[in-house]
């Protein structure tokens, strides 16, 4: 008897927790409604009283404020860079030239490198054995932070810069 009592208070009280997120759960429902019905009657109000509007064109300001800024900013470091590099000599000049472009190649000629290695080390050593193997050794040779990386310098040298241009 006292194990069916201990087993069904057990059943209970493993229950328990499910019960009181459920009661919990539906009061949060409650709340965030009453909460949605507040904000859709102030949103008409305002909408009556015109403020809607108003809302829209600051925030259309706040916004050519901001990119009006951001351009500034970047006009302002071209400018800086010009003057350095007016008094810099040639050499320097050159060799700021190419250090982006050059730090990119680096990268991607060692990745697709150590990517050959890997994959040949695989091949070579017998621990690819079966396509399963290999999926399992491309998980390895071309991980998500590798193609994270990739994606990431693809994405600033053929992708954002495109879109700034006018």
């Amino acid at each position: 008897m006292l194990s069916l009592i201990s087993t069904l208070g057990g059943l209970l009280a493993s229950g328990l927790p499910s019960l009181l997120n459920f009661f919990q759960d539906r009061a949060d429902k409650k709340q965030e409604l009453e909460l949605a019905r507040m904000q859709t009657e102030r949103e008409m109000q305002l909408a009556r009283e015109g403020f809607i509007a108003q809302q829209k064109v600051e925030e259309i300001r706040t916004d050519q404020i901001a990119m009006q800024s951001e351009a500034q900013m970047q006009n302002a470091a071209l400018d800086h860079d010009k003057k350095i590099m007016e008094r810099a000599s040639q050499w320097v000049v050159n060799l700021n030239g190419i250090v982006r472009p050059s730090v990119t190649f680096i990268f991607v000629i060692e990745l697709v490198l150590i990517n050959f290695a890997l994959t040949y080390w695989f091949m070579q050593s017998g621990t690819v054995t079966s396509v399963e193997d290999m999926i399992r050794a491309a998980d390895v040779v071309f991980s998500s932070d590798e193609m994270g990386m990739l994606g990431a310098i693809c994405g600033y040298w053929f992708g954002s810069r495109g879109w700034n241009k006018k």
